[in-house]
């Protein structure tokens, strides 16, 4: 990688908005930059892990540019363990702007996506569990997944992989040795060491069981309420979110679009999206929401098909329910507050229901617990993670597993030692792959990339 000076504005731009922007600047030329452009009043020293008190003024016409503080950290002892200085500006757009194009002119280059804590990892201040948790955390929708987050920033996911990985090669030391000394030495424990492959085994299947945990907290749910018009799907996703994110009227087919409205339930972020009633309609535009709502449910990892207490299930439900049987449904009963005839009846395909009374709340708290039954069908609370792996660490680690009991069967078929060697390795590769210990470059380009730039 290029040890060019690089330069990125490290907040988000928002026009005519926000107190502070900051323009980071990393690398041997980032002080020297600072100093061309910073200007202290007063006797303020310069020194690392200090603030300072100016203006940023134009290098050659000594035009202001803005006031500002300056945060300088010197190398070692910063996030990319490079000379780092960050000018903190007015919010807004055109002062942070200036300031950039200021320090591009001065020699440093635009950062790439990620590029700062990517320096980090290269330079040894993360290993690549923890980068990875840097970039979760600024995606975080929820406190659970920042929690998540931070533990992986923390080292708790690496450091158990680390040493997975080094009892793996303290294994293969042990075969190698009786390879290559096998007079000198005395006969290998095969008892032993079948053990020691066991516990590493049972240790790779207890962290791989995080996955798909780890997924729901980072990733949430997308929920869709669908149904007829009129059930009252609009009062529902209002009565949720607490606020009137849905136009509610007594006429059918007022919702001609999806609405969205986002939510943390039990640790767990929630996209719902309310959409328009399901019906033949002769109206082009109404024809439009519809066809979006189809769209919506079929997108969804949950349903829940709302149909009005009073009128009870109809043809026109069955229809509905048609299209959308093959993804998880729950069945809100809606508006049972109005409810003076016998219960209504529905498919036996259906095992989840909930009664509700949106216009006034009531059954809300219930049907966040049937979406958090659903959502955890293994009864593990967020509360119980102490890491969770990702997609892309997630398949590594069961390469390194499926290596693993490979070895196994091959001592097991009484294969010679060097036999034994391949698959070790293989899960060797596999456990550094997670941590950055062996790892390509178009993995790394393919991770950082998708970074915000600035950080």
């Amino acid at each position: 990688m290029s040890k060019h000076t690089i330069t990125a504005i490290a907040t988000a731009v928002v026009p005519q908005q926000g107190s502070i922007s900051i323009v980071r600047v990393s690398g041997e030329q980032a002080i020297a930059i600072a100093q061309r452009l910073f200007h202290t009043p007063g006797k303020q020293p310069w020194k690392s892990h200090s603030i300072l008190y100016g203006y940023i003024r134009h290098p050659q016409t000594q035009e202001l540019i803005d006031e500002a503080l300056l945060l300088i950290m010197q190398a070692p002892r910063s996030y990319t363990k490079e000379d780092i200085v960050e000018f903190h500006c007015h919010g807004g757009i055109i002062p942070v702007q200036r300031v950039l194009q200021l320090t591009l002119e001065l020699g440093a280059r635009l950062a790439q996506p990620g590029e700062f804590t990517l320096r980090a990892f290269l330079n040894g201040r993360l290993d690549l569990t923890q980068a990875e948790s840097v970039a979760e955390l600024v995606k975080a929708g929820s406190n659970q997944a920042a929690q998540i987050a931070l533990a992986g920033l923390e080292g708790k996911l690496g450091r158990p992989i680390v040493q997975l990985r080094h009892d793996c090669l303290d294994i293969l030391a042990e075969i190698e040795a009786r390879i290559d000394f096998e007079e000198d030495l005395p006969p290998l424990d095969v008892d032993l060491m079948q053990q020691q492959l066991r516990d590493v085994l049972t240790k790779v299947i207890e962290i791989l069981s995080t996955a798909d945990k780890g997924q729901l907290l980072r990733n949430g749910l997308k929920v869709a309420i669908v149904g007829r018009p009129n059930v009252g799907k609009s009062s529902l996703l209002n009565a949720w979110s607490r606020c009137d994110r849905a136009i509610v009227t007594d006429l059918p087919g007022t919702t001609r679009d999806v609405v969205e409205s986002q939510l943390v339930v039990e640790g767990i972020p929630i996209q719902v999206l309310d959409t328009a009633g399901i019906r033949d309609t002769s109206d082009r535009v109404e024809q439009i929401g519809v066809e979006r709502s189809r769209q919506a449910a079929e997108g969804a990892d949950l349903v829940l098909l709302t149909i009005d207490a009073q009128i009870g299930w109809t043809p026109e439900d069955t229809v509905i329910y048609e299209q959308v049987k093959h993804r998880p449904v729950i069945l809100v009963i809606n508006k049972i507050d109005l409810l003076i005839n016998h219960f209504p009846t529905y498919p036996e395909t259906i095992t989840t229901t909930v009664t509700t009374a949106a216009i006034s709340s009531q059954g809300i708290d219930a049907l966040e617990q049937a979406i958090v039954h659903l959502a955890q069908a293994n009864q593990i609370t967020a509360a119980n993670l102490e890491f969770a792996l990702n997609q892309r660490q997630a398949e590594a680690l069961t390469r390194a597993r499926l290596a693993l009991l490979q070895v196994q069967e091959t001592i097991d078929a009484g294969h010679p030692l060097d036999f034994w060697t391949i698959d070790l390795r293989s899960a060797i590769q596999a456990l550094g792959e997670i941590t950055g210990e062996e790892v390509t470059e178009s993995v790394l380009e393919r991770i950082f990339s998708r970074f915000c730039i600035g950080k």
